[in-house]
């Protein structure tokens, strides 16, 4: 539900919708940051921007590219997991884990410009989910979770100090909580000392039915009491947590997190936040006396965005100037060089050979398929391809993917350009199928408009025109799926069933999204 449609002077949830995971937030002067998990994408950790906790803009990525050969193929579910983001001695500081690796560090004096690259704070499989905390006393803390896929362990969170310059760990940690019997699947902590009292916001419950706890101290290292202070209530927002709290120089505090939407990803939600005489926090509206806190759906701005003038969303189409894709795409591994030849005002991508999976080529692994984000439940994507194909079996086209796919695409066959059609999904035994049906020719020199309308529960329907106004229905439709822990993604790709020397292209002029 796009948030122009609240009233003056109020905002609607979700604020963003869109699939920045596991959100976290900080706020400098009268700037807020947020980050995202973005699991095996690249570029990887979105920064994105605010001046008045409503209208986002992507600015930057953490890193493009990870001292890690494993990512040079896709991962689906791995690489960066619930980042933490502070801004603490002049200095912006991200932490995240990946799985199978451990938990890292980058830093800057400026969001906007180059990151420190990834330091390994920890080499561990299975240690997720870290915050830091500096203290008064100089002293620096770190806690996480646990990843039970990998390490056996689950509801725990792990206190350890840290060197204050963020490096390294210097002890072996301890438990100081473990919620298996009131917040199973405890993880996603973030990290606060306010009033003379250590906070730790975590969500609990799991991902599509859970809620957000509080556990508090008055020593770091306990012992720690817990609250639910956010829950689903009598509202439609399943699963309302994971996220983390600014407190503004008013006083005013608010709360961003998200929402399991399914094919649409972890949506993004911000709830007014207040603090009880008992120093307590309490999170969205109260339904009754001593009861968590539920999502509100539409609530008075934020003062520091009284008068917005209009709303900004993070940023969707793009018209390649200087032939290279803006912010909002992502790829799905380390991209290398050659996926590109950059032109005036174009997207040249270059037929990068298919994947073999489960002893067949697909799209499904493919690498160097550019993505972004579902930006809305209901949104219209219009793209011009022209194709410089050179071989046999190159392809090029619209994508839309996720553990399920389709694209509409034009491919070199028998000398002859045709426009194509081809799906693939995931039988419940894990087997991936697919199919293809021929729609039809198209003159080789010829520019072809490919456009994709989404519905509500991602229905998706793709035509096709010669001049972008006289538009060719393709049947059947398409219902999107969601991928492996992120949304379904929109896209554009090139690719080839064998490998060249010089391979040919799919150039793209424009790229227009109608919310």
């Amino acid at each position: 539900m796009p948030n122009h449609t609240a009233r003056p002077g109020y905002y609607k949830n979700p604020i963003l919708h869109a699939d920045y995971s596991d959100p976290d937030i900080v706020r400098a002067g009268d700037d807020f940051y947020m980050v995202a998990s973005s699991f095996n994408h690249f570029p990887a950790l979105p920064i994105l921007h605010s001046r008045d906790l409503v209208n986002w803009t992507i600015i930057n990525h953490v890193f493009s590219t990870f001292n890690d050969a494993t990512y040079d193929t896709m991962q689906p579910g791995k690489g960066v997991w619930a980042p933490s983001i502070r801004h603490h001695d002049g200095k912006f500081w991200v932490f995240f884990s990946t799985p199978d690796e451990g938990i890292f560090m980058s830093c800057t004096t400026d969001p906007h410009a180059e990151w420190s690259a990834p330091h390994c704070v920890k080499l561990a499989k299975g240690w997720i989910d870290p915050c830091p905390l500096w203290d008064d006393d100089g002293r620096a803390w770190l806690v996480h979770a646990f990843a039970h896929s990998r390490t056996g362990r689950k509801h725990q969170l792990q206190l350890m100090e840290m060197s204050p310059d963020g490096r390294s760990l210097l002890d072996d940690g301890q438990i100081i909580y473990d919620g298996a019997l009131d917040n199973p699947t405890l993880e996603g902590p973030k990290f606060y000392k306010r009033n003379g009292w250590y906070y730790i916001f975590a969500p609990a419950g799991g991902v599509e039915t859970g809620w957000q706890s509080v556990l508090r101290a008055r020593s770091v290292q306990g012992p720690w009491e817990a609250r639910i202070v956010l829950q689903q209530g009598e509202t439609h927002v399943n699963g309302p947590h994971q996220g983390g709290f600014v407190e503004l120089e008013n006083g005013e505090c608010w709360f961003i997190h998200f929402q399991d939407a399914d094919l649409y990803g972890r949506i993004v939600h911000l709830q007014p936040m207040h603090w009880q005489t008992d120093d307590w926090p309490f999170i969205g509206k109260q339904q009754a006396t001593d009861a968590p806190g539920q999502p509100v759906i539409e609530y008075p701005l934020p003062s520091v965005a009284q008068h917005p003038q209009g709303y900004l969303n993070p940023q969707t189409s793009d018209d390649f100037a200087r032939g290279y894709p803006g912010r909002q795409w992502q790829w799905q591994a380390q991209p290398k060089a050659d996926w590109l030849q950059p032109t005036l005002n174009a997207l040249a991508l270059t037929c990068q050979p298919m994947r073999e999976y489960q002893g067949e080529l697909a799209l499904y692994s493919q690498p160097n398929l550019l993505l972004q984000k579902f930006p809305a439940r209901e949104f219209c994507v219009t793209t011009v391809l022209s194709a410089g194909f050179q071989h046999e079996g190159e392809l090029s086209g619209l994508i839309v993917y996720g553990e399920r796919y389709a694209t509409l695409a034009l491919s070199q066959c028998k000398g002859q350009r045709k426009i194509v059609l081809i799906a693939a999904w995931m039988s419940d035994t894990g087997r991936l199928h697919q199919q293809q049906r021929d729609i039809a020719d198209w003159p080789s020199n010829a520019p072809l408009w490919l456009r994709v309308e989404v519905k509500s529960g991602g229905l998706c329907y793709f035509s096709y025109s010669d001049n972008a106004k006289d538009w060719q229905a393709v049947t059947p439709y398409f219902a999107a799926g969601k991928g492996k822990w992120v949304g379904a993604k929109v896209g554009v790709f090139a690719a080839a069933n064998q490998h060249s020397s010089l391979p040919g292209t799919g150039v793209f002029s424009r790229f227009a999204v109608d919310i």
